[in-house]
């Protein structure tokens, strides 16, 4: 027989659930928290939807996931060494270096030498990789704001755009 690791396994209830009816001193049967549990566990469900779709749309060429987060983290946070971009993305600092290695062939990446480290070399977005990030956001985009027009009245439109700013405030705090 195998054993749960958690109570809440025990109970088949999710951890929210667990937390929910047991330590936060809710009773059970409070409609508001179940709603809003409800509406979380159906948010994280259309958020991973959406996301898929969206990655559907990117167009990147034959780059790996890895290859692609990489330059994401370029984009994002600017030119890395080769250990500071293994740590932000979780592996070994020779694998990264492989995955560089492997951006810079395909001309999207460059690097140049650490100016407050001369044994490290700063990496960095070429402007053909930059142009094309630009376009995949655009295709992105463009694939979203036909879907928003082709299946939302304008009413919805306009719901959508409140939630936006809901799901902003939540995602920042």
């Amino acid at each position: 027989m195998m054993r749960a690791s958690c109570i809440y396994e025990v109970n088949l209830l999710s951890f929210p659930s667990y937390l929910l009816g047991v330590s936060m001193g809710k009773p059970k049967n409070d409609p508001t928290a179940a709603g809003t549990l409800a509406v979380a566990g159906e948010l994280r469900v259309v958020l991973g939807k959406l996301k898929r779709r969206l990655r559907e749309e990117l167009h990147m060429g034959d780059l790996t996931w890895s290859q692609v987060s990489v330059l994401g983290h370029l984009e994002r946070g600017g030119p890395a060494t080769v250990t500071t971009l293994a740590r932000a993305e979780g592996m070994r600092p020779q694998s990264m270096g492989a995955t560089v290695a492997v951006l810079e062939k395909a001309g999207l990446v460059s690097g140049a030498p650490d100016p407050n480290d001369g044994r490290q070399t700063v990496i960095s977005l070429t402007a053909a990789c930059r142009d094309l990030v630009k376009a995949s956001r655009a295709a992105r985009e463009d694939w979203l704001f036909r879907s928003i027009r082709a299946n939302l009245t304008a009413a919805e439109q306009k719901q959508l755009t409140t939630a936006v700013e809901l799901l902003k405030r939540i995602a920042d705090s």
